[in-house]
């Protein structure tokens, strides 16, 4: 087959190509390096695999051949160079910090195992703090639709390294939004699965109580296909977690299902009115799938997601790399440095007193799960162009994470999903979000919806 034909953006066509045999391995790869050779988007690298490296893999896979223990066969990935991937630099972008790890994390052997071909490792804002893709010393990886509007970050590289058809999927790491903000800015799919589901094993921490390893694809069924291979529970790491012995059903949200919106007053799209119609097509579509609109109060998941960076949440950060960023103050992104820096003002009683407020506000949202099956949530209020960010990086990066910041510190589930584009072009995203363990009746529920739209 042609390289210029084959198409990486579905792992279900991909695969039942290479089953067949009508692709080999080979094949994929010089699809892979024709792509990366002709892409306009920039900054997507922090480190590649060889030319070498991915056809030894093209050869040790067509020596094995396809099997159903081999469920990613043949199918091309990049991780957020937070994740280790053994014998290649993990930066965090930052390269004083770099390290050369003699393991891959878990969640990446998990993936090798199961036949997928690694590509490269992908920028990042600087130890995965911000929601923006603007804060990495190897340059801003820009949205695929608009390269003056951000790409959304913290897995800014992994989510432009699969919209612009240069993989089939990617890891990012999700704790505030990251594997979700950087999904709505560039029409994706971001898997947010329940905290330990996937082991955070290998992986920089940013905040290790509440870090997910996230997924970003172009369909749902994709997201669904690298989870299943992904998931599992690692006794090597202390937070991963084993799957309930009645995990939700796939069924869970039948023919008329309940989702929760939040009260007119607290929708925020920051003078974004395209966004906002949108999200008001998005709701209607979800009627029409048998959706039951329901108004929640949100302001308990507000308080929540105001914790994270509002108060002594955010030491954990400093906890991670906080000393590193003092003895190497040159070496980090101003930004990064201030936010992590000024979680040193924090106390161990404001830490606990921090704990406290969280499982009061838990307490509080708890009833809501009584009454919605999920949360329907604008990703993001709205995007912002590179130069709005740089002008003023920390309120507009506050604003996308006013939907997002919750989620981790309550130990919910969420899937962000395509939701049309604005007159610019600019694409649009809602979030499903559930409580714990419910990704696959999550993905069940997204695929209704993007069918109804004509997608997967």
């Amino acid at each position: 087959m042609q390289n210029d034909v084959l198409s990486l953006d579905s792992i279900t066509t991909l695969r039942e190509q290479l089953t067949r045999g009508d692709v080999r391995p080979r094949d994929v790869v010089a699809a892979v390096l024709s792509r990366l050779a002709s892409s306009r988007h920039e900054h997507v690298w922090i480190s590649r695999a060889t030319d070498d490296a991915l056809a030894t893999r093209a050869d040790e896979l067509e020596r094995l051949g396809p099997s159903p223990a081999r469920a990613l066969y043949g199918i091309p990935f990049a991780v957020k160079d937070n994740i280790d991937v053994a014998g290649m630099p993990t930066t965090a972008a930052c390269p004083a910090f770099a390290y050369t790890p003699t393991e891959d994390a878990t969640v990446v052997r998990r993936l090798l195992d199961a036949g997928a071909i690694f590509v490269g490792k992908t920028n990042l804002d600087q130890f995965a703090t911000g929601l923006v893709g603007t804060r990495s010393p190897h340059g801003a990886p820009r949205c695929v639709f608009n390269s003056d509007y951000v790409s959304g970050g913290s897995s800014s590289g992994s989510a432009v390294a699969v919209a612009g058809g240069l993989v089939s999927f990617a890891l990012g790491t999700d704790t505030a939004g990251s594997g979700r903000v950087p999904a709505a800015f560039n029409s994706l799919i971001g898997l947010k699965p329940t905290k330990g589901r996937l082991s955070t094993r290998g992986v920089v921490p940013a905040c290790r109580s509440l870090d997910c390893v996230s997924i970003f694809a172009g369909r749902v069924p994709d997201a669904a296909a690298v989870l299943a291979v992904a998931q599992g529970f690692d006794a090597e790491d202390a937070f991963s977690r084993a799957a309930p012995a009645a995990p939700a059903s796939l069924a869970a949200y039948g023919e008329t299902f309940r989702f929760g919106v939040p009260r007119e007053d607290q929708l925020k799209f920051f003078g974004d009115t395209a966004a906002r119609d949108l999200y008001v097509a998005s709701l209607e579509q979800l009627q029409r799938i048998g959706g039951q609109r329901v108004t929640i109060d949100y302001e308990p998941f507000d308080a929540t997601a105001r914790l994270l960076y509002g108060g002594a949440f955010v030491a954990e950060r400093y906890a991670a790399v906080g000393k590193f960023i003092s003895e190497h103050p040159d070496a980090t992104h101003r930004v990064v440095r201030t936010i992590i820096e000024g979680a040193s003002k924090f106390s161990a009683a404001d830490a606990f007193e921090a704990t406290y407020q969280l499982a009061a506000l838990r307490r509080q949202t708890e009833p809501v799960w009584d009454e919605v099956d999920i949360l329907a949530l604008p990703t993001t209020g709205t995007i912002y162009r590179v130069d709005e960010l740089l002008a003023d990086p920390i309120s507009l990066n506050a604003n996308l994470g006013y939907y997002t910041n919750f989620v981790n510190l309550l130990d919910l589930s969420a899937l962000a999903v395509p939701a049309g584009f604005r007159p610019n072009g600019l694409p649009f995203g809602i979030t499903f979000v559930a409580p714990a363990w419910h990704e696959e009746p999550l993905c069940t529920l997204a695929l209704r919806y993007r069918t109804l739209a004509g997608a997967t």
